[in-house]
């Protein structure tokens, strides 16, 4: 459909004037001195009594490691508590504190008053009118974002059939081709995963992967057990080429990370081969450091392995 330019200019015009109006713009928005992510996150939380981070995640339209951090500061403002969820211990739903409940309440009182203010000189089909209009745009700009983002692969968590040995084989030919890594390589990466799924259900594993037409193209996993003293293990990190440079790799590594940081893990570590110079590029870009290297030969070939740690953030 094509739309006069008159009526485009008149629609950004309205919205850049909606924009200032409702004090987006502000660093503290509706009468409160919270932000505006901050008070969506209430209304959310407070609309749907025990939704979780990744939903919570899709209805703010933002990044579920931005999401993760905001859960964080409102859980530390004793705004919004986490709830573990009967049927999955591994799932946490969210849930107003007394405090997230006075706050969701002085939300709404200063927004529907804003609005009766704005509406009182408009008569009452015109009041129609605007709700309409406003709903049409909101549902249009909806569609077009879910066809925008429709194409993007989706990252799931747990097991899957194929899982281990797609991963291993994806790792087998990587290695392959890079350091000459053959059948100890793949039968190690394959027995550890082997022993980690079987440990999969309890709540400080998880694992996450993507996958197109069954054929599993990415993975990581956290490993909250191995390593003991509250420490964290990263493992099975690996993208297939065919979505490298896509933001595949940092989105799933962030995943991980927003995963530990919730679990209250003091450190997360980290072990990979030298050369890996991308992959160490994201890792120090989302906070770990190299703490030791040394030659090793416990893959078959010998090859000098880094080890990488991330203290949770204070």
């Amino acid at each position: 459909m094509h739309v006069k330019e008159s009526l485009v200019k008149d629609i950004r015009t309205s919205s850049r004037q909606l924009v200032r109006r409702w004090g987006v713009l502000a660093k503290h928005v509706a009468g409160t001195d919270y932000s505006l992510s901050a008070v969506h996150a209430v209304l959310e939380i407070g609309l749907s009594d025990g939704i979780t981070s990744k939903d919570l995640s899709e209805a703010l339209i933002l990044e579920k490691s931005t999401v993760s951090r905001l859960v964080k500061s409102l859980v530390e403002q004793d705004l919004v508590q986490k709830i573990d969820d009967d049927s999955d211990r591994r799932k946490q739903g969210l849930s107003l504190s007394a405090k997230g409940l006075a706050l969701f309440d002085l939300i709404n009182l200063h927004a529907n008053e804003q609005v009766r203010d704005a509406l009182e000189s408009v008569l009452s089909d015109e009041v129609e009118q605007i709700a309409r209009g406003l709903r049409l745009y909101a549902d249009a700009l909806a569609l077009k974002g879910d066809r925008q983002s429709a194409p993007e692969p989706r990252i799931e968590t747990g097991y899957r059939p194929g899982l281990i040995g797609q991963i291993a084989s994806l790792h087998s030919q990587f290695y392959f081709d890079l350091v000459g890594f053959g059948p100890v390589f793949e039968a190690i990466v394959a027995s550890g995963m082997s022993e980690f799924v079987g440990r999969l259900e309890n709540p400080c594993n998880e694992f996450w992967h993507l996958s197109e037409h069954g054929r599993f193209l990415a993975s990581i996993a956290l490993d909250g057990e191995d390593i003991g003293n509250n420490v964290a293990h990263l493992r099975w990190f690996i993208v297939d080429d065919c979505l490298r440079g896509k933001g595949v790799g940092r989105k799933i590594l962030e995943s991980a990370l927003s995963f530990a940081d919730d679990h209250g893990f003091d450190e997360t570590h980290l072990s990979t081969f030298k050369g890996l110079d991308a992959a160490r590029h994201l890792y120090e870009a989302t906070g770990f450091e190299l703490v030791e290297e040394k030659p090793d030969t416990t893959w078959g070939t010998e090859v000098i392995e880094q080890q990488f740690v991330r203290k949770r953030p204070r």
